[in-house]
């Protein structure tokens, strides 16, 4: 099987245009390195239960307290995908419905907050969510949020200045996590913060939840109140979000879920990270979640060797951020310029400056079995595109590609 054939040949007769769509995705993916940090590809198994019957069912409210007849496999389904993540991270409670990070996140402030509370979270200037106060989004239009930085010198979070903020603004919410700090965060530090002010400690771990399952990461679980995640990134699941929590918070964080802010979970999507948490508890992955911080230090170090500036100097997880200003092209630029070498990435903020720098990760080409050796081969990649035409370093880039295909020959 490959990921060409995955799809394209089960709607080739019956809808040849979106065949041609998705078959032309497939190459794209096949035939180009996939940098997103937040990316990766999921197992052939994730796959079917995405595309199963349980895509037809529909399932409002919880199991065993459904408002649908018929819903005793969803049931079933959702009780062991609650199940495996609970053992998975040892968590009391697990909420497996919500559809995406965002979503997650919103239920948790749900849970805890009142429009108007004040929220102290990384700002997005340092690397902080749309949903850590954005005025474009639910979280900056409904709380009052106040950012924290980084050093501006080793980029690293100032807990001192974050102390300094909680006792100012009593928060009633103290969040940590980001989308784009490469170092894992003093979950203890966070916890005495929100403690002293009497705050509510809620995790972001959309990006780091994977190598928390695979052992390559700490876990917020012994520390935060309430810790939302994503299910693929690192972990390598559907696209969707879960919510871990302490059994006195269980039904205040179902709730904020069903029925405040969803409606009928998506239960072909429940049953594919039951899938995904069944993989993430073997051996196998955690080697795998450790080999993708290995790929990043060294591709970080590789980059660096190239003139890229790495913010905070390097990385603990699969995240790595640069500015390539030093190759005299600004983040948006260089995106540009990678991805018409075959190489796709995102840009992000840079902290106290105003140009843009580069976002990438590990995790999709680690999933495809590339190793150190790779990642030097990546970052040479990276400067020859900078410096030369891009187009001269396409072809290298999908040979590279072409040798580690995601779903095999």
């Amino acid at each position: 099987m490959t990921a060409t054939t995955l799809h394209a040949d089960l709607l080739g007769r019956q809808d040849p245009q979106m065949a041609d769509v998705l078959a032309g995705e497939a190459r794209r993916q096949a035939g180009t390195l996939q940098l997103i940090a937040a990316e990766n590809f999921t197992s052939p198994a994730v796959l079917a239960a995405l595309g199963s019957a349980l895509v037809n069912k529909y399932a409002e409210g919880y199991p065993g307290s459904r408002y649908h007849g018929g819903c005793e496999y969803a049931d079933l389904a959702e009780r062991i995908a609650t199940e495996r993540a609970c053992a998975l991270f040892a968590a009391e409670h697990a909420n497996v419905q919500p559809h995406s990070g965002s979503a997650a996140v919103l239920a948790a402030y749900a849970a805890l907050l009142r429009p108007g509370d004040t929220v102290l979270a990384m700002g997005l200037p340092y690397g902080g969510h749309l949903t850590h106060g954005s005025p474009a989004n639910f979280s900056g239009r409904w709380f009052d949020f106040v950012g924290y930085g980084v050093d501006a010198e080793t980029g690293l979070i100032d807990y001192d200045e974050v102390q300094q903020l909680a006792r100012a603004h009593r928060p009633k919410a103290v969040v940590c996590g980001s989308i784009a700090y490469p170092r894992h965060p003093e979950y203890s530090a966070f916890r005495e913060i929100a403690d002293e002010v009497g705050a509510y400690l809620i995790a972001d771990a959309a990006h780091p939840i994977g190598l928390v399952a695979g052992g390559a990461a700490p876990s917020p679980l012994p520390y935060a109140d309430v810790v939302c995640a994503t299910t693929h990134k690192v972990l390598r699941g559907p696209r969707g979000g879960m919510l871990l929590c302490g059994a006195e918070l269980a039904e205040r964080i179902d709730r904020a879920v069903f029925p405040f802010s969803q409606g009928g979970a998506q239960m072909n999507s429940i049953a594919a990270k039951a899938v995904a948490f069944g993989e993430a508890a073997t051996p196998a992955f955690g080697s795998y979640a450790h080999k993708v911080v290995a790929n990043a230090r060294t591709l970080a170090g590789a980059l660096a060797d190239q003139g890229f500036a790495i913010t905070t100097g390097g990385t603990d997880t699969h995240l790595i951020t640069a500015d390539p200003a030093p190759l005299g092209v600004d983040g948006r630029a260089a995106r540009q310029r990678l991805a018409a070498a075959g190489m796709v990435l995102d840009t992000c903020a840079l902290p106290y400056g105003d140009q843009r720098g580069v976002r990438l990760g590990t995790a999709a080409v680690t999933t495809q079995g590339m190793g150190e050796d790779e990642m030097h081969r990546i970052a040479v990649l990276f400067g020859r595109a900078l410096r030369e035409e891009p187009s001269r370093t396409r072809t290298e880039v999908t040979e590279l590609a072409l040798q580690f295909p995601p779903y095999g020959q």
